[in-house]
């Protein structure tokens, strides 16, 4: 028995030197984390900047694309212009204007609105379509406010009012400024033409206007959002305009969005030049103080401007 107990002792410590192994030191640990830390760091780091670099230009190049989608579309509107509104223009007609919450007119102007299709004439039982223009109102405003889906920042809206389509076979409208013609479309819901009658300047008729008694349906459209509203007192740049233009401001001390007008110029034609700033920090961060304008940042606030001719005019005696 004692012979078969030591044989047994012999083949266990045999088995346990063959497969013996020895595992790591405290010490060995320490280093191999120590040395890991010092890799992965500087790579995590470059790693995460390089994200948030990426984040960064993506913000200012979206900024620079709509701020000049927004610009072109402003300039086209304002090729059909007729007439543009200076400040004094603006402030003269302002309480006839729709209330914008938080939000305040900057450019002001009436142009000839191309209805396609829109005329209709019967000849010997026979109907035609023709392309005809109405007179239109519209007003860009900046707005400013935090309510959710907007920015931080600001954004520029658009309203618009029209005429309607006169047609001696279509039907009677209520509640706009004429009910007696007949139309293909109703005037829109406070709209009613300038007067050229009255005495006085092309200005001061054009200043004369006053909507009709119904209440506007229409609202004003969100046209582009992260527009800056930095303050000058923040040290953002002040409005310049060129020798006989009017200065347009939402207030005195904000110019992200801003206009020069010349309502008669030496054509007889209105001029506009419009100023735009976005605001890409605004992007990246909601918080207000996070997003004011500075000139270490001035890449964060792409500008562009456009100078436009109304390609029409109103003759007035």
């Amino acid at each position: 028995m004692n012979i078969w107990k030591w044989l047994l002792v012999k083949q266990l410590q045999a088995y346990r030197k063959c497969h013996h192994s020895s595992g790591f030191t405290m010490l060995e640990l320490l280093v191999a984390m120590v040395l890991a830390v010092l890799v992965i760091t500087p790579l995590m780091l470059l790693m995460i900047n390089i994200l948030n670099t990426d984040r960064q230009e993506q913000a200012k190049a979206n900024s620079e694309q709509e701020i000049q989608a927004a610009i072109e579309y402003i300039n086209r509107d304002l090729q059909q212009s007729i007439y543009i509104y200076d400040n004094t223009g603006v402030n003269a007609i302002k309480t006839q204007l729709p209330t914008v919450t938080n939000g305040n007119p900057v450019l002001v102007f009436w142009k000839r609105e191309f209805r396609k299709d829109k005329a209709v004439t019967t000849i010997s039982g026979t109907t035609f379509n023709d392309d005809t223009f109405v007179y239109s109102l519209v007003a860009y405003y900046l707005v400013k406010d935090d309510a959710a889906p907007w920015s931080k920042a600001a954004r520029i809206s658009r309203f618009q009012i029209k005429d309607g389509v006169l047609n001696k076979n279509g039907s009677t409208c209520t509640g706009v400024y004429d009910t007696t013609n007949k139309f293909t479309e109703c005037p829109d819901p406070g709209f009613k033409p300038f007067n050229l009658q009255v005495q006085g300047t092309l200005q001061t008729k054009m200043n004369a206007w006053t909507k009709h008694t119904s209440t506007y349906t229409q609202k004003a459209i969100a046209l582009v959002d992260f527009v800056d509203h930095s303050s000058t007192s923040e040290t953002a740049p002040t409005a310049s305009c060129p020798t006989g233009f009017s200065t347009i401001t939402p207030t005195s001390a904000i110019t992200g969005f801003y206009a020069c007008v010349n309502s008669v110029s030496s054509e007889n034609r209105s001029v506009a030049e419009v100023y735009l700033r976005g605001n890409a920090l605004a992007r990246l961060s909601d918080n207000s103080n996070d997003i004011k304008y500075t000139a270490s940042k001035v890449n964060y606030f792409p500008v562009t401007k456009v100078r436009t001719q109304g390609l029409s005019f109103l003759f007035t005696k």
